[in-house]
């Protein structure tokens, strides 16, 4: 009988769980239209970029909606007014805003439907220059680090990001190529064996020495990559970006931080109301996010190459691949693969090797995402290159 009983919880039990079903909360399934703000007011000879987006229900997978045709200014407490032009959809920009530094600063955006937003006003921050970026070799990658300090000990407050560019190959390189009638060599300027990608920083990168003696930032982590990332397989570039910020938005952005990427555990922080420095003029209760601040840019670029890193270190192609064996005519069928599957303009293979001979009796050859680097990046090589 005791043996029963637990066959009868356990039933019920796996028909309690049978009957589940996954609930949408009212906020979560109607996700109002509410406005993101991104972007710094930069003085100096680098430009101020705003992005204005829309919020949008996470269920349904599509990417926030831009505002366009937006206007957006930059004011001063001197009511100055520097125009910003949208460059792209949801994208508004004003290059080398020489700004007083003794005066303060505000984002003024008036939306299609007229309503409009101000920003508070902030200061603006003088940031000191980049002492250098780094890398610490790990047992199965390299963490990127940065220093920085401030000999007035007035910045405190440090946020990065950063654009990443890197050189990669193709699996096989194939020298070889088609004119539609036969296989000829590939001139030089169409090679697709070495090609160029990038990324910009997607964590949100924050330091502080407001408890230390002096103002020095060592060695704060901004990213880690991985011993077998196509990244470090050839050569790295990071070009890093740093901003200084008042306490007010180092608060904002640390809860936002906590918000967006620290809620993975039992450990890690509840999430919080982020309060912004946004508003709607006619609405102060609207939410509106993000945090403008005001300050210089300071910029820095490195190169590291695969010679500065373990030789062990060995990058782990996207995709599987292997070496095709195509005969001019095949031994068993008699097929002419090379005229089937290399020859014709547009064909998914590529010819990689010649085997028998003097006069081949065919090529070895593998699929495009495995000898042409171009599916993934380009062959022209950004004007910074080393």
């Amino acid at each position: 009988m005791k043996h029963n009983s637990h066959y009868i919880l356990c039933l019920l039990l796996l028909l309690g769980l049978g009957c589940r079903k996954p609930y949408n909360p009212p906020a979560i399934s109607n996700v109002p239209n509410y406005l993101v703000v991104e972007g710094t007011i930069i003085s100096g000879n680098d430009s101020t970029i705003i992005k204005l987006s829309r919020t949008v229900s996470l269920s349904n997978g599509t990417p926030p909606q831009p505002v366009e045709q937006a206007t957006v200014t930059v004011e001063s407490s001197a009511s100055s007014i520097f125009p910003l032009a949208e460059i792209k959809p949801g994208y508004y920009i004003s290059s080398g805003l020489n700004l007083d530094h003794t005066q303060q600063y505000r984002l003024r955006i008036i939306t299609p439907d007229n309503k409009v937003y101000l920003s508070d006003f902030v200061p603006l921050q003088v940031t000191p220059p980049i002492d250098s970026i780094g890398f610490t070799v790990l047992n199965n990658g390299m963490e990127l680090y940065v220093n920085s300090h401030d000999p007035n000990n007035n910045t405190r407050y440090y946020r990065w990001d950063y654009a990443e560019t890197w050189e990669f190959h193709a699996k096989y390189a194939s020298p070889y190529t088609t004119d539609g009638t036969k296989i000829v060599a590939r001139q030089p300027d169409k090679q697709i064996y070495y090609c160029f990608a990038g990324d910009f920083s997607s964590t949100i990168l924050l330091g502080s020495s407001a408890k230390l003696t002096q103002d020095v930032i060592y060695q704060s982590p901004l990213g880690f990559i991985p011993s077998t990332s196509e990244k470090i397989e050839t050569e790295y570039s990071i070009l890093l970006h740093q901003y200084a910020l008042t306490n007010e938005a180092f608060t904002f952005w640390t809860n936002l931080k906590k918000n967006t990427e620290q809620l993975g555990s039992i450990f890690d922080a509840e999430p919080s109301q982020i309060n912004g420095n946004i508003h709607n003029t006619a609405n102060p209760k609207e939410p509106v996010f993000g945090y403008i601040s005001a300050s210089t840019l300071q910029s820095k670029r490195v190169f590291i190459y695969n010679t500065q890193l373990p030789p062990t270190w060995v990058a782990t192609y996207p995709y599987e691949c292997e070496l095709d064996s195509l005969w001019y005519s095949n031994p068993i069928s008699m097929v002419n693969q090379v005229q089937e599957y290399l020859i014709p303009l547009g064909s998914s293979e590529q010819p990689v090797a010649p085997f028998g001979g003097q006069l081949p009796t065919g090529y070895l050859g593998s699929g495009r995402s495995c000898t042409d680097c171009t599916i993934r990046g380009v062959t022209q090589p950004p004007s910074f290159w080393q």
